[in-house]
């Protein structure tokens, strides 16, 4: 797919926002036909510009109001048994590989502080962890903004030395 136009960031920005939100609800709003709508929704799947559409959960309302950080690292010949392992937990909500000390940082979401240790349990053997808890979360979902719709911020460094 080629770059994105206004429209395609308008349509991903609604289905964001609502993604039970109607064709036709969503041409009216970003000023195209329902077919062109559909159409362009077509593509952004094609393309893997949309990867799929899912019911945002609270946790805390299905019984999991412990949220924590599980910090991992694991020797080298070990990540792929723990790329396997981890799909395999259902109180991970995320997994991330990252670069640092760390091989990866998991969101996992329990009932308590016993149930994490079984989850970090289960993890083993292939890692060390470090765990912290969420405390809370200012920023607990946000949308994707197009590279070209964020705005430009400059350096404070370049700002500073214009003071």
């Amino acid at each position: 797919m080629s770059a994105l136009d206004a429209k395609d960031c308008a349509i991903l920005a609604r289905l964001q926002a609502n993604a039970r939100i109607t064709f036709a609800e969503l041409g009216r709003q970003v000023g195209l036909s329902t077919p062109a709508v559909i159409e362009r929704v077509r593509q952004l799947e094609e393309a893997e510009v949309i990867l799929g559409y899912h019911a945002q959960v609270d946790p805390l309302a299905v019984g999991l109001p412990v949220a924590a950080l599980v910090r991992i690292t694991i020797a080298g010949n070990h990540l792929q048994q723990f790329n396997a392992l981890v799909r395999t937990i259902p109180e991970v909500l995320e997994c991330h590989r990252v670069t640092g000390s760390e091989s990866y940082i998991v969101h996992v979401a329990v009932r308590d502080t016993q149930h994490l240790e079984e989850v970090i349990d289960s993890m083993m053997p292939y890692v060390s962890t470090n765990t912290s808890l969420v405390l809370a979360s200012p920023v607990a979902w946000n949308s994707v903004t197009p590279a070209q719709d964020l705005p430009r911020r400059k350096a404070k460094a370049r700002a500073a030395k214009k003071s």
